[in-house]
């Protein structure tokens, strides 16, 4: 006999004793017991996972609060829903300029500075108010302009001290030394102090600046260099201010 007939011949015979009936009660109870276990471990996860999501949200939500400065903003709900119409952006290009001419006429004398224009006016040099309430310290400034026929001035470069106090002892406003419209406007400013001489060099030669006292207050003296001797303030060392015994008033 082959043992493929003696295989078969076993699987024929009898069993010696006999199988239990299967109890589908208990198997169905442990089904429904796996079941359980399995739907347990997917709610334990599915609690995990909301707990990692309500913590990512708090999370977000603690991230995103916003400081006690802009909680003390007014919600957005408050704000008007109409945009607000477009202001044009500021812009500083530097300190206050003074007054024009034809707001504000010459305060004390008029200094002619002894030359003119291309159409023969005379150039002049005088000081203007100013009521600047941001330049407290500052009351005038200079002005250079074109004297017209009729009396009139026509405005060309005007400069003011910008911090401080306008009339604090030393030099004041230097401006100038530049062609406006056609015209040579010379290097100009004040001095605040007893100055009788002021001086400064260019190229290493010394040069001499003119001076005028302001009629409107004799400590402040008015000056101003030739265009033959400086044709540009980038050209001066620091100037130089002596008083009438020839002592230098500054360093």
């Amino acid at each position: 006999m082959t043992d493929l007939e003696t295989l078969r011949s076993a699987l024929r015979e009898p069993p010696s004793e006999e199988f239990a009936a299967p109890d589908l009660g208990a198997i169905m109870t442990k089904g429904r017991r796996i079941r359980r276990r399995r739907r347990l471990a997917t709610g334990a996860g599915g609690i995990a996972a909301t707990v990692v999501t309500v913590l990512v949200i708090v999370g977000a939500v603690a991230l995103k609060e916003p400081s006690p400065e802009r909680r003390q903003l007014p919600p957005a709900a408050s704000a008007p829903s109409s945009p607000s119409p477009m202001l044009p952006a500021p812009t500083v290009t530097g300190p206050p300029s003074p007054a024009s001419p034809a707001d504000a006429g010459p305060l004390g004398d008029v200094i002619s500075l002894g030359t003119g224009g291309g159409d023969g006016r005379e150039m002049v040099l005088y000081a203007t108010p100013l009521d600047e309430s941001v330049l407290p310290g500052v009351a005038f400034g200079l002005q250079i302009a074109y004297r017209n026929d009729d009396g009139t001035y026509e405005g060309l470069l005007g400069t003011n001290e910008f911090k401080g106090d306008d009339r604090s002892f030393g030099f004041h406003a230097t401006d100038g030394g530049e062609l406006i419209r056609g015209a040579f406007v010379p290097v100009f400013g004040y001095f605040a102090g007893p100055a009788a001489r002021i001086s400064s060099t260019v190229r290493g030669k010394p040069v001499e600046a003119k001076t005028a006292t302001w009629s409107e207050d004799p400590t402040v003296v008015f000056f101003w260099f030739p265009a033959s001797d400086v044709e540009s303030s980038d050209v001066l060392t620091p100037l130089v201010a002596y008083d009438a015994k020839g002592q230098r008033l500054t360093k």
